[in-house]
């Protein structure tokens, strides 16, 4: 679960670490710490400059997040504690450390980590709105709604915060509140397309007819936004029974988004509906070479091909399901029926 602003965050540390090496400091004596040898080139020279500045939290910051980047969480985390520990300071630091945790499943750790930036930046939008954000993952809607509201004393229009607040009351089940939040969301940032997009999905349950509007207003911020897409294509061929206006969604998104496996399997969905077979199994086959692990794909290829009279691909899609799936009870009934 990579933060969306990691790429920022990564970014700010490079220009920490640049400005603090060009400082006129005296050089920190050479620590004792040995040089990690694993890592990629730019880890292992970042270990070479920790050796000889041990105190520069840039330094343990930057190679965390690359540890990070590389799945070494252990590594990752134990380098931006250091660099916590080196300068509690710089909130990025906490942000990257509670990503970590979070990745690695462990989303106490990472929770408490959001807590101690939430103490320390009280005043700090970012890091109270992933606080929140963190609150809701782990539950703790009651929580969420308190960070929440400490933003809203601070910046009563702030549109992410609405959109948090239309997050935690869904997940409390109040959908109305939810409804009301998002609105407030897209009104002061139209360009927000996840709120246009959960307030689509909220007032499409409702059978509301303005939910295509919404729907339209999300692609309308962002015409290459493939959750967007896929959100509308999923409420025409759900919602509104319109498979042709589905599957011309699912086309472009796959324009947009080739190696995007969600789209070919959904198209092939909606040619089973429709009962062309031919066309479902082309689909459903792009999606497997898109996405070589994707269980449902391969049975719905499967499925396809025994609709075909092609039992010898069949039963091997089907076994090839239980490879990825080994409890996918349709599979598993598919193979002994070809038996």
């Amino acid at each position: 679960m990579k933060s969306k602003n990691y790429p920022i965050l990564l970014a700010a540390l490079t220009v920490l670490l640049f400005f603090s090496a060009c400082g006129n400091e005296p050089k920190t004596p050479e620590s004792t710490e040995p040089i990690v040898t694993g890592g990629t080139p730019q880890i292992q020279d970042l270990s070479k400059k920790i050796v000889k500045d041990s105190s520069n939290a840039s330094l343990y910051a930057t190679r965390g997040a690359l540890w990070y980047e590389n799945e070494n969480y252990d590594e990752g985390i134990t380098d931006l504690e250091k660099a916590i520990q080196l300068d509690s300071t710089k909130p990025e630091y906490y942000h990257i450390l509670a990503d970590i945790y979070m990745d690695y499943y462990k989303s106490r750790q990472g929770l408490e980590v959001m807590e101690r930036a939430g103490i320390r930046f009280p005043d700090r939008i970012p890091t109270l709105l992933k606080l929140a954000e963190y609150q809701l993952i782990v539950k703790q809607d009651i929580q969420a709604l308190a960070t929440l509201q400490r933003i809203q004393q601070r910046e009563p229009l702030n549109p992410e915060m609405f959109f948090m607040f239309g997050n935690v009351f869904a997940d409390m089940g109040k959908t109305d509140q939810a409804i009301t939040a998002y609105q407030s969301a897209v009104e002061n940032d139209p360009k927000l397309v996840d709120a246009w997009v959960k307030l689509a999905n909220l007032l499409a349950d409702k059978d509301s007819p303005a939910a295509a509007k919404y729907f339209d207003n999300a692609i309308k911020a962002d015409s290459t936004n493939v959750s967007a897409l896929h959100a509308k294509a999923y409420y025409l061929s759900n919602k509104k029974n319109d498979l042709k206006g589905a599957i011309e969604l699912y086309r472009k998104i796959n324009i947009v988004d080739p190696q995007y496996a969600e789209g070919y399997y959904n198209v092939g969905l909606i040619y089973l509906d429709m009962d062309s077979v031919q066309q479902a199994y082309k689909s459903f086959d792009l999606a497997v070479k898109v996405s070589p692990e994707f269980a449902e794909a391969y049975y719905h290829r499967g499925l396809a091909a025994e609709m075909k009279g092609d039992k010898t691909q069949a039963k091997l899609d089907y076994e090839n399901t239980l490879r990825f799936d080994p409890d996918f009870a349709a599979a598993k009934e598919g193979v002994q029926r070809l038996r």
